[in-house]
């Protein structure tokens, strides 16, 4: 089983990103949520040139990706559903909603530290937010987050599939609560009890630095609520409210160059 997941897991998460991006594109063209300040063409060849080197950064320098690491962890019996025998599914369901959190208490962090922040901005200085903001992040940021989720693999002893299945929600849920579309009232108040809706998460890209700090969630909505982060929306309403950062507004700030030495600039006040 372990091998038929490491040989799975590329086309498994390309396949499927693919497919979300296709929709989340659909979406935002026939149901926009807010009037786009700039057109895609000037954003879309930086953050889809930001995701393409991150993916190709990741499988240079973990050529096993974290399902392979979770097989390897598995095979050595590291972590602690290993040693506790804990019966699989069990494993593979709390691993999921354990590596969600690892990766709220990770957002948090990024914005309350100064040195990270200065890698984290980067994603907040896109001006406009659709589906590939969410995978606009520092490639430095990108390897430092998959450190972080390759040593909680091994502390917890996350079943490989419980790590595929994470990866792919991950990413389909980034791109899902990121985009640009538009969502009936109603059915957002009820998803938002399950997973991170987009409006909820475009609170979290508000210009308003207390509103930058709320909402930190990716896939599931639960921890900010629990942690006292949730901020139901923003003050100014989604149509009128600012995204992006005070500082960098100029549409040269949206070009590759200027993203990759995003952690060089004058710095702001931590996010």
């Amino acid at each position: 089983m372990n091998e038929a997941f490491a040989n799975a897991e590329p086309m498994i998460r390309l396949g499927s990103f693919a497919a979300v991006l296709a929709v989340m594109i659909a979406w935002e063209t026939l149901a926009p949520r807010r009037r786009r300040l700039v057109s895609r063409w000037l954003r879309w060849p930086s953050n889809i040139g930001i995701a393409v080197l991150n993916t190709v950064l990741l499988r240079v320098v973990f050529p096993a990706a974290a399902t392979g690491f979770a097989i390897l962890a598995a095979d050595r019996g590291w972590g602690l559903f290993n040693l506790l025998e804990t019966p699989y599914w069990v494993a593979v369901v709390l691993s999921v909603v354990l590596l969600d959190l690892a990766i709220y208490t990770q957002h948090v962090v990024f914005h309350a530290v100064p040195a990270l922040w200065r890698l984290h901005r980067m994603h907040h200085t896109d001006i406009d937010l659709d589906v590939t903001s969410g995978a606009r992040f520092h490639p430095l940021e990108i390897l430092l987050s998959m450190l972080i989720k390759l040593a909680l693999i091994a502390l917890l002893g996350a079943p490989a599939l419980a790590v595929l299945v994470f990866e792919v929600l991950l990413n389909a849920t980034a791109m899902f609560n990121h985009a640009n579309a538009r969502l009936p009232l109603g059915l957002d108040r009820v998803l938002r009890y399950i997973v991170v809706t987009p409006d909820m998460h475009r609170v979290h890209h508000s210009v308003e630095v207390d509103e930058t700090n709320s909402n930190f969630g990716f896939n599931l909505p639960w921890w900010d609520r629990l942690f006292g982060t949730y901020q139901d929306q923003p003050r100014a309403g989604h149509d009128a409210m600012t995204i992006g950062l005070t500082e960098f507004r100029n549409e040269r700030e949206l070009w590759l160059d200027r993203l990759l030495l995003q952690p060089l600039r004058r710095d702001r006040a931590i996010g």
